[in-house]
């Protein structure tokens, strides 16, 4: 971020009244039977709040930095790695039979 360069008070109070409805968002989505598709509702819900926080209160928006921004590609490429690695386990565990069963 250069000098003289902020963020204003306008853009966090929306972003904080952002991040309040997707939090009640995702409390009714607790409620609600979506027929499976409530993990993956919920884990959109909380890549838009990601995003929120990024842009607003890490400053990703205004920081003219590119490190910075690498940093946060890097970040997210990181958890996509994780996030898939877990689902591989998560589908392919019935593929082989289990001892004893």
């Amino acid at each position: 971020m250069t000098v003289g360069e902020s963020v204003s008070v306008r853009a966090y109070v929306l972003a904080c009244a952002t991040l309040l409805g997707l939090t009640a968002l995702t409390l009714v989505l607790a409620h609600v039977d979506l027929h499976g598709w409530n993990t993956l509702v919920g884990l959109l819900i909380a890549g838009l709040k990601a995003l929120v926080i990024a842009m607003v209160f890490m400053h990703l928006k205004v920081s003219g930095s590119t490190m910075s921004r690498v940093v946060a590609v890097a970040a997210v490429v990181w958890l996509s790695i994780l996030l898939l690695g877990t689902l591989d386990d998560f589908l392919t565990r019935e593929w082989l039979p289990a001892p004893g069963r």
